[in-house]
């Protein structure tokens, strides 16, 4: 990953409370008692600044996402987010934003605090996502991350069920600190730039410290087009004619299935066409490739200030406060709007309800073509242009995060025992501005069609008959517009903690902390007025709005049983329990117990249990009815891949369901269908049980020529009940296709020529997940060699079991993740994946190598294997000594071997799978920075 993380019980952690520097203040990850950072008793690793600069990435999600532990998640190498809806499981579109998804189990499951303390969620005005955007977070303003691989929700609270990630910023600094980095691929194309400075002001003789900086990110994009796995619709595929299929029946000179004849343009005409002259039979050979008119890397420019202020007020209390204000803008991008109006259209619209009147000037057919929307018999089936005219679809972000902390902390002796405690306020607030060009306003376009008696004022009669070039300015005038929606989530978060010893036993003080959290949350999503009209012609959205409040009282305990005795040199338990009051669905008590034995010095056991949860986000509660388009296969076409003319009990089930007896549904396989998801306010929270246990050992024999050595094991097994989710689309359509299930059946809308109009995937307290593996890390650091330091730091991950477990009225087996892609949308899940960072430092120079390796999956089509990747970082620097070594030119190359990733047939991306392999191409970048 260009860097490996180290484990945190060498980390000092500074937390709400704590002065960083002293020895009382050190907090780790995983537990609200102050400890010894080497006894940590939870699987923590630590990603510092300087593995964070070794990777030469911009964004801290992009190096968190590369964690063997982490699955990946959105990342701006999606382009997909705006174009095919939002995903069906309610928690809206994020366009280029960035998550972090611990072991697979969704970004929503992990929980992001900043100096442990909550964070607002994301949002790209695409609904109401339900996890932290990092790109909101600058580098600069990062000291390092803590990552906690175990639920933790009786110390954090809801949504730490796969783990936490809790970023600590830069606390204190001296003078200046400042950088400038340019990257490019290979290709010339995705160049980044990066600029920051920080600047800290420390005065002990007043008790102020100051840290402030800002940062400015600009990345650019990079093209499908540029690059040869993503210029079809299918790895390898040269043509549309190739028998794979995946191009769309939506072309420049259009698809005209009117009148019982499936047609097209021989060639574009301008104005009217004469029939049957100018036309021919639509063909393979007419598809429209929409493959190159992507991006496979989208540009953004992100820019933003931080500062962390902390005064004395007395010796013993502090004030702190923190600000943190950045601005992203981004885009994403897709093919020409596919326009298609028609009974079997499947827009689920008006447009699915225009008819073409005999009088519109451009209509060929002397007839009416009528979709039978008015009572009446239809005519034709449906009519597709692709709106080349109208440019390409893109979809522009604005986004806006700030967040406010204010924070009173301090010390206080009772009985000569010292007690911490800290009152902390945090508002943030993320408000997103999306701007979409090329859309169409289908009553416009259903007056421009109709009587040309009607076409009036501003009316301009439509051509959508005469192929490229024949949509004038004027026509596009009349029925296209900009289309603006807006999002915004607030939080407002109130926390106090007070924790300290209570007494003595012989192996040392017994530890307590305990505390209380308010906390607001508040989301809307407000589409364009037209597209709440239900008049779009792209992907249809609705509105959403609401909130919750929870209260929430916790209480941890940290026994010491024995200490420095044979087979004991430490032996304690540590408990914690939650009660949280939410306002959307009740109350619920989690419970948390952990055990650390060191046999010896060297020798650390550990293990523990946990229970989590995650309460329903304001999306999945109060999502409005939204389509996502999904690149599933429907087992009732007649095409090439379905099931409808090989398997009887198939055709009668098909038929039974809307599907033509004679065959002629053949939609191609590859293509994309719609599902339908909306939200549920009677969703219950989902539950979760964690066992860990792992060792850590660190021989006391390596001291004399290591500075750092130590081998850690950990094993997980979560178990996660009632997880929300709508039912796989893909098992919809098999259930009515295969088994006839009448729920199955009813939840698929068809049109009367068979095409599938929509699923229905309304979100359910639905499956049960089950996942264990193992992680292993390994650091060595040598003593002084010669001028320098020699490094090698290894990080691994083993996925033994991934297994999604529908409820059993479905009837449906389990589904088995480990080992496969599931595509779709698209998340890899290998066994076993690995990275190692060896490095030469010294004060002047050095230089480091990190390799990373992700094994084969095979794709869940049982056709493709997508074989293992072994990708290759390097880096080196320079920093002169007759600057002080305060002066650093660094130089790296990323994808050193120009590895490709694997395709993949079932991806909805760009024919690989962006959550977990680089873009094809290798990176290279030059960095000079100072104050190091």
């Amino acid at each position: 990953m260009g860097m490996a993380a180290s484990p945190a019980f060498a980390q000092e952690g500074t937390a709400p409370g704590a002065s960083a520097g002293s020895p009382d203040d050190i907090v780790v990850t995983g537990s609200r008692i102050r400890r010894s950072p080497l006894d940590q008793d939870k699987p923590v690793v630590t990603v510092g600044k300087e593995e964070i600069a070794r990777t030469g990435l911009t964004a801290i999600a992009d190096v968190l996402q590369r964690l063997p532990s982490a699955a990946g998640g959105l990342n701006t190498k999606v382009n997909n987010a705006g174009n095919i809806g939002g995903p069906p499981d309610g928690t809206g579109v994020s366009s280029g934003s960035a998550e972090v998804d611990l072991r697979y189990l969704a970004a929503k499951r992990t929980l992001v605090l900043v100096d442990g303390l909550r964070f607002v969620n994301g949002s790209a005005a695409g609904g109401i996502p339900a996890s932290v955007d990092l790109n909101t977070l600058p580098i600069n303003l990062i000291e390092r991350v803590e990552v906690l691989q175990s639920g933790a929700s009786p110390l954090y609270g809801s949504d730490a069920v796969a783990g936490v990630i809790n970023i600590i910023t830069k606390q204190a600094q001296e003078g200046l600190r400042a950088s400038a980095q340019y990257g490019a691929y290979r290709q010339g194309d995705g160049d980044t730039q990066q600029y920051e400075a920080s600047y800290g002001i420390q005065s002990r003789a007043t008790g102020t410290s100051l840290v402030f900086g800002a940062s400015y990110v600009k990345q650019g994009a990079v093209s499908t087009r540029d690059r040869d796995i993503s210029q079809f619709p299918n790895p390898g595929q040269t043509a549309c004619t190739d028998p794979v299929g995946g191009c769309s029946r939506t072309s420049p000179n259009g698809r005209f299935d009117v009148l019982g004849q499936s047609l097209t343009l021989k060639a574009p005409v301008s104005g009217r066409p004469s029939y049957p002259a100018d036309f021919k039979n639509f063909t393979a050979a007419d598809r429209f490739n929409f493959a190159p008119y992507n991006y496979l890397l989208t540009p953004s420019e992100r820019y933003g200030a931080f500062l962390n202020f902390k005064q004395a007020l007395t010796d013993n209390i502090n004030m702190r406060l923190k600000l943190v204000y950045n601005h992203r803008y981004s885009r994403t991008q897709a093919a020409f709007l596919p326009l298609v109006i028609g009974p079997d259209a499947g827009n689920g619209n008006l447009l699915d309800a225009i008819s073409v009147d005999a009088t519109n000037p451009y209509n060929p057919f002397g007839v009416t073509l009528s979709s039978g929307a008015n009572g009446g018999a239809s005519n034709y089936s449906f009519i597709a242009r692709r709106m080349v005219e109208a440019g390409q679809r893109t979809f522009t972000q604005n986004v806006d995060t700030m967040s406010t902390t204010l924070t009173f902390d301090g010390s206080f002796e009772v009985a000569g025992r010292k007690w911490y405690w800290d009152v902390n306020g945090v508002y943030g607030v993320n408000d997103a501005k999306q701007l979409f060009t090329g859309n169409l306003n289908a009553a416009r376009l259903a007056q421009a069609l109709g009587p040309v008696s009607a076409c009036t004022g501003a009316c301009v009669p439509f051509n959508i008959f005469g192929g490229l070039g024949s949509i004038t300015p004027a026509m596009l005038g009349y029925v296209a517009f900009d289309e603006r929606d807006r999002s915004t989530q607030k939080m407002w978060d109130t926390t106090a903690n007070l924790s300290g010893s209570l007494f003595d036993l012989p192996a040392g003080p017994v530890g307590v902390a305990i505390g209380y959290e308010h906390r607001d949350q508040f989301a809307s999503y407000d589409p364009d007025p037209v597209i709440v009209a239900g008049l779009g012609a792209d992907v249809p959205t609705s509105p959403a709005k609401g909130g919750f409040n929870v209260d929430e009282f916790y209480g941890e305990l940290r026994v010491p049983l024995l200490a420095d005795t044979p087979f004991f040199n430490k032996l304690e338990l540590d408990g914690a329990v939650r009660h949280s009051n939410y306002s959307s669905f009740g109350s619920n008590t989690t419970f948390t117990a952990s055990g650390l034995w060191k046999p010896t010095a060297d020798l650390l056991l550990r293990g523990g249990y946990a229970e989590s949860l995650r309460a329903p986000s304001i999306g999945e509660l109060y999502a409005g009815l939204s389509r996502f388009d999904a690149t599933i296969d429907d087992p009732c076409t007649s095409a090439a891949g379905g099931a409808f003319t090989s398997n009887a009990t198939v055709r009668a089930n098909c038929i039974a369901n809307g599907v033509p007896a004679n065959g002629s549904y053949n939609e191609p396989t590859g293509g994309q269908l719609g599902i339908f998801s909306q939200g549920n306010a009677a969703l219950k929270p989902e539950t979760a049980q964690t066992w860990t246990a792992g060792g850590v050992y660190s021989p006391s024999w390596a001291k004399g020529w290591s500075n750092a050595f130590s081998l850690e094991v950990n094993y997980y097994n979560i178990k996660l009940s009632n997880a929300i989710d709508s039912v796989p689309a893909t098992l919809t359509l098999r259930r009515c296709a295969f088994n006839a299930d009448p729920i199955s059946c009813a939840a698929i809308t068809r049109t009367r020529n068979g095409n599938v109009a929509g699923i229905s995937g309304r979100l359910l307290n639905l499956n049960a997940i089950k996942t264990d593996g193992l992680d292993g890390t390994f650091t060595f650091r040598s003593r002084k060699i010669g001028e320098g330091t020699i490094g090698l730091n290894a990080n691994a991950a083993y996925l033994l079991r991934y297994d999604v477990l529908p409820p059993a009225d479905l009837g449906a087996p389990a589904l088995r993740f480990a080992g496969t892609e599931r595509g779709s949308p698209d998340q890899a899940y290998p066994r076993f994946k690995a990275n190692a960072t060896l490095d030469w430092s010294t004060p002047g120079y050095g230089i480091s190598f990190t390799a990373r390796y992700i094994s084969g999956v095979d794709e869940r089509d049982d056709e493709h294997r997508m074989g293992a990747v072994f990708y290759g970082d390097f880096q080196a620097y320079f920093s002169p000594a007759w600057m002080n070594h305060r002066t650093r030119l660094t130089i790296g190359v990323n994808n050193l071997f120009d590895r490709d990733p694997p395709p993949c047939f079932t991806c909805d991306s760009a024919n690989f799978d962006p959550t977990t392999y680089d873009l094809p191409g290798q990176f290279g970048y030059l960095r000079l920075s100072f104050g190091f």
